[in-house]
C-alpha cells in the first residue's frame, strides 16, 4: 500500500470586488500622471485660499450694494460698521451710470429692507467707513442695491479747504475791487439801502483786497497742514494703537493692584481674628514677654559691663586652651632668687620673655 499523499493547501481567492478596490502604490503608477495630479491639487489650494472670503461656508459673509451720490473718499478694505461695532468690510467701490456703487460684505448681521448706509468719517485724517442703521420688519435682499434715497455721505472738510484754496487763487482781486466800484457808481442815484449795500460791498472788495496775500498764504498753509496729516496718517494710527496697548497695560496693572489690595484685606481680617480667637492665650505670654524686658532694661548696665570684661576673658582663654590638649601659662615671683640658675631675676621684672623655652 503506499501513503496517501498531502496536496498544499489551495490560496484563498479574494472576491472581485475586493480585487478592484485594491490601490496600486504611487511607486507603481506613472509619475508624470502623478505629478499633473498633484499641480492641479496644488493649484486648486492656492486659488480656495485667495477667494477663501467668497467661500460659502467660511466665506466673509453676505454682500449687499448700496448707491451713493459720491465716494467721499471711500475705499475698498474700510469698515462697515453697526451700532459703532465693526461687522464686515468694503469689497468694491465702482461708478455705475452717474452713480457709485459700493458693494460691502457683513457676517452674521441684520440689514432690513428700510435700513440707511451713511459714509461716515473715522479719523480727522480723512479715513472713512460705512455706518449701517438696520432698520426694516423685513431683512434686506442681496440682489436688490440700496437706493439713493437711503444713503448719505459727507461733507469733506480737507477737500472743501483745497478747494477754496484752488479758487481763490484763480480770482482776481483787483478786477473784482473794480467791477464792484463800478457797479456802486452805477447804483449812486437808487434809494440810500440800496447805495448803502453797494458800498458795503465795494468796502469789503477792498478789504479782500488788501488781505489777498495773507488769504493766500493761509489758505497755503492750510493746504500744507492737511498734507501734511495725511503724509503722518500711519504714524497717527501706530501712536493710536500704542495707546490702547498702553491703556490696556494700565488697566492688567490696575486688576494686578486691585487684587493685592484685596489679598491685603483679607490677611488683615484672618489675622484680627487670629488674635480675637487666642487674645485668652497669647495676654498672659505677652505679659510674661514685658516682664523679661522689664528686668533687662533695669539690668542694662550690669549686662554692658558684663559683655565688655567676656570679651578680654574670651581672647585670654582662647590664647591659653589654643594648643590642643595643652595649656600654657607663666608664672613669676614664686621661686626664690637664690634658687635660679642664673641667680638673678630677668631684667624686665616678670613680663614673660619673648624667647626660650616655656614652662608646661
Amino acid at each position: 500500500m503506499t501513503a496517501p499523499t498531502h496536496a498544499p493547501p489551495a490560496r484563498r481567492r479574494q472576491p472581485a470586488r475586493m480585487r478592484r478596490l485594491r490601490l496600486k502604490p504611487v511607486k507603481d503608477r506613472n509619475p508624470i500622471s502623478v505629478a499633473i495630479v498633484g499641480l492641479v491639487l496644488m493649484l486648486l489650494a492656492a486659488v480656495l485660499a485667495l477667494n477663501a472670503a467668497n467661500l460659502p461656508i467660511i466665506g466673509g459673509g453676505t454682500t449687499y450694494t448700496a448707491y451713493f451720490a459720491e465716494s467721499a473718499g471711500l475705499r475698498d478694505g474700510n469698515e462697515v460698521r453697526v451700532a459703532g461695532v465693526k461687522v464686515g468690510q468694503v469689497s468694491a467701490v465702482k461708478l455705475d451710470r452717474g452713480k457709485v456703487k459700493v458693494s460691502f460684505r457683513v457676517k452674521k448681521t441684520w440689514i432690513g429692507n428700510t435700513s440707511t448706509v451713511a459714509i461716515a468719517i473715522k479719523t480727522l485724517l480723512g479715513d472713512k467707513y460705512l455706518d449701517i442703521d438696520p432698520l426694516g420688519p423685513e431683512k434686506q435682499s442681496p440682489d436688490r442695491t440700496i437706493p439713493l434715497e437711503r444713503t448719505t455721505s459727507p461733507y469733506d472738510v480737507t477737500r472743501a479747504f483745497e478747494d477754496l484754496a484752488a479758487t481763490t487763487g484763480r480770482l482776481d482781486s483787483k478786477e473784482l475791487a473794480s467791477s464792484l466800484d463800478a457797479l456802486s457808481a452805477a447804483f449812486a442815484n437808487t434809494s440810500p439801502s440800496i447805495r448803502k449795500a453797494l458800498d458795503g460791498m465795494s468796502a469789503l472788495s477792498k478789504t479782500i483786497s488788501s488781505r489777498d496775500a495773507k488769504l493766500a498764504t493761509l489758505l497755503a498753509g492750510t493746504k500744507k497742514a492737511t498734507g501734511t496729516l495725511a503724509d503722518q496718517n500711519d504714524q497717527f494710527a501706530a501712536l493710536l494703537r500704542d495707546g490702547n496697548t498702553l491703556l490696556a497695560e494700565i488697566q492688567r496693572r490696575r486688576d494686578a493692584i486691585h487684587g493685592l489690595l484685596v489679598g491685603t484685606r483679607d490677611l488683615s481680617t484672618q489675622l484680627v481674628g487670629l488674635v480675637e480667637d487666642n487674645q485668652a492665650q497669647l495676654k498672659p505670654s505677652l505679659d510674661a514677654l514685658g516682664r523679661v524686658v522689664d528686668t533687662l532694661q533695669a539690668n542694662q548696665a550690669n549686662l554692658d559691663r558684663a559683655l565688655k570684661l567676656a570679651g578680654p576673658y574670651t581672647r585670654v582663654l582662647g590664647n591659653a586652651m589654643g594648643n590642643g590638649r595643652w595649656m600654657d601659662g607663666y608664672m613669676c615671683g614664686l621661686v626664690p632668687k637664690n634658687y635660679l640658675p642664673e641667680g638673678t631675676p630677668p631684667k624686665d621684672g616678670c613680663m614673660p620673655p619673648k624667647s626660650g623655652k616655656k614652662g608646661r
